[in-house]
């Protein structure tokens, strides 16, 4: 049964998360980006996508496909010759998607946990589109759930809903104790399955990073590529000035004044420190890092950040 107030942002549903298959156009996780894409610039060479890459030019030979005859060197060489290319290898795509209790918050339209669900989401039905194998890593704060990637609609709905039922599974008064280590557990899997040429998309509010994580994705970044999407809600950017608040983290209690200038100052400072250490997660480059806001669209959000064309969308 789907909760009441999915709608409002609260809860995703597997029916919602199914639907999104129709937004995920538009948007490439492949190398090859329009200038405005997060992912283009200095970043376009370390997301390997596949494709066609030139390996030389030779003498034609019969059977060659004519359209690959270089007229240039044909003209030079007074000669046939033809250029020739080589097929990149599949780019399976790994989605590490965080449901722990700390993604259970939202201050305007939706919980970080939802915003995370449905990118999650819009990856998987995009990767499986382009004929590539998708796969995730979901987990909460004592599970880790393991989908091995396929290319099959079939597997991106067992994706989903695992995403949906480990969301559904989230309360305010959940007895379940914050783990803030479930954040390298899934790292290390994520380790084992992603051997070679994956890319792998960590899709979390990196609360529990520590060096362990830096060296961890590092691991990771040797043989794979990176892109980790950072979820967070408006409220955690600026404290507005509400006088004394009562604020907890599910354990303790304390009171703030958030009308002081210092306290504010400081919770913008916290916060900044968080995004650039999300951003410098790798010991030897930075990592393409998309940032997800809660109280935006997801779907336009990753439409603006990977390069969408304005005045309409691409397939």
């Amino acid at each position: 049964m789907n909760p009441p107030d999915a709608s409002a942002g609260v809860y995703v549903t597997l029916e919602q998360l199914a639907a999104l298959r129709h937004k995920a156009r538009g948007f490439s996780l492949l190398p090859r980006q329009p200038v405005t894409s997060l992912l283009a610039g200095g970043h376009t060479s370390k997301l390997r996508g596949r494709g066609l890459d030139f390996e030389e030019i030779r003498k034609y030979l019969p059977g060659d496909d004519p359209r690959t005859i270089d007229w240039k060197v044909t003209a030079r060489m007074r000669s046939p010759h033809s250029r020739v290319f080589t097929e990149e290898r599949e780019r399976p795509v790994l989605l590490l998607v965080d449901q722990r209790i700390g993604m259970f918050f939202g201050s305007v339209k939706a919980m970080k946990s939802v915003a995370a669900a449905e990118l999650a989401a819009l990856a998987a039905w995009r990767t499986v589109a382009v004929k590539d194998r998708v796969g995730a890593i979901v987990f909460n704060d004592s599970e880790i759930t393991e989908i091995r990637p396929q290319r099959t609609r079939s597997t991106v709905m067992h994706l989903l809903g695992t995403i949906a039922q480990r969301n559904h599974e989230l309360r305010a008064n959940s007895p379940a104790k914050p783990g803030p280590e479930m954040l390298n557990e899934a790292l290390r899997r994520a380790v084992r399955v992603a051997t070679h040429d994956f890319l792998v998309v960590l899709i979390s509010d990196a609360a529990g990073a520590n060096p362990d994580t830096r060296q961890l994705l590092t691991t990771i970044a040797r043989h794979n590529d990176v892109l980790i999407a950072f979820v967070f809600d408006p409220l955690e950017t600026d404290l507005p000035a509400a006088g004394n608040l009562v604020v907890s983290d599910g354990t303790r209690q304390m009171e703030v004044d958030t009308g002081s200038a210092s306290v504010q100052s400081g919770f913008r400072r916290e916060f900044d420190e968080r995004f650039a250490a999300a951003k410098k997660f790798l010991l030897t480059r930075e990592v393409p890092v998309l940032p997800v806001r809660t109280d935006a669209d997801v779907t336009d959000q990753v439409l603006r950040a990977l390069g969408a064309r304005p005045g309409g969308r691409r397939g």
